[in-house]
């Protein structure tokens, strides 16, 4: 039996996955190309979207600005100005991203604690393994993960 929860994200009956992000491939390239690129310190960013849509099309990279290959925070400039941008082009977060060095692509407990957009899809792509890379997306509401389908696509149709 679905939770309320589970039924308003959509779950795919004995998956233990919920439907799901779909994501243009040139995103999901550049969110693995800034992952490869901060190595060895994660990487973290925002995806955004036309608002009401849920679609990510502009991938916004941030800075971290703890320079940790253990924990994440985003530059407060770099969010600012990220949201400012948003705001002018009537999109919303769509995708929270961010990477994983020495662990697999699921979020920490505080990942969780710090999950405060309900709507979003939380991207973790994982680096421990160079030769499988894991790119993984959860929906995180009221402190429980959800895992979902990724669908790579060339365009939105």
């Amino acid at each position: 039996m679905l939770t309320d929860i589970e039924h308003e994200l959509g779950a795919i009956a004995g998956t233990g996955k919920r439907y799901g992000l779909t994501i243009q491939q040139s995103v999901h390239d550049a969110i693995l190309t800034h992952a490869r690129a901060q190595y060895p310190l994660m990487a973290c960013g925002l995806v955004a979207g036309p608002a009401g849509f849920g679609r990510p099309e502009r991938h916004m990279a941030m800075r971290n600005a703890a320079a940790s290959r253990t924990f994440y925070e985003m530059d407060m400039q770099d969010v600012i100005k990220a949201y400012r941008s948003m705001d002018e082009r009537d999109e919303e977060v769509v995708v929270i991203y961010h990477s994983n060095i020495d662990t697999e692509a699921y979020p920490s407990g505080i990942d969780v604690s710090y999950a405060n957009e309900p709507g979003a899809h939380y991207v973790i792509v994982s680096l421990a393994d160079p030769d499988d890379v894991q790119f993984r997306s959860f929906r995180i509401v009221e402190g429980e993960v959800f895992e979902e389908e990724v669908r790579i696509v060339t365009a939105y149709t």
